[in-house]
């Protein structure tokens, strides 16, 4: 019985801190919006640029690869330098 008033006066704690927490967490998704990290693959062929959101900006595909018309190595590339770009990120965010 106790224990559920204990329960009640931390939630009132939290709850009085909600607005501080709301601008915290705000400015936290600004500042993932501000990391930036990219991925390459194909020796540069293909590059991936992702941001800390985990949203691709950017993706370039060098005219040689294209010209190579193998779907299957520019799917693995595209694949290849997303997966950098994306674990770059983690690491830049996990800093």
């Amino acid at each position: 019985m106790f224990e559920f008033f204990r329960n009640m006066g931390q939630m009132a704690s939290a709850l009085r801190n909600l607005p501080r927490l709301q601008e915290e967490m705000s400015q936290m998704q600004g500042r993932l919006a501000q990391v930036v990290a990219e991925g390459d693959a194909g020796a540069g062929m293909v590059k991936v640029r992702v941001n800390g959101h985990m949203e691709v900006q950017s993706c370039s595909i060098s005219e040689e690869l294209l010209k190579m018309n193998d779907r299957e190595l520019l799917e693995d590339l595209v694949k290849a330098a997303t997966n950098q770009a994306v674990e770059r990120v983690k690491q830049q965010v996990n800093e």
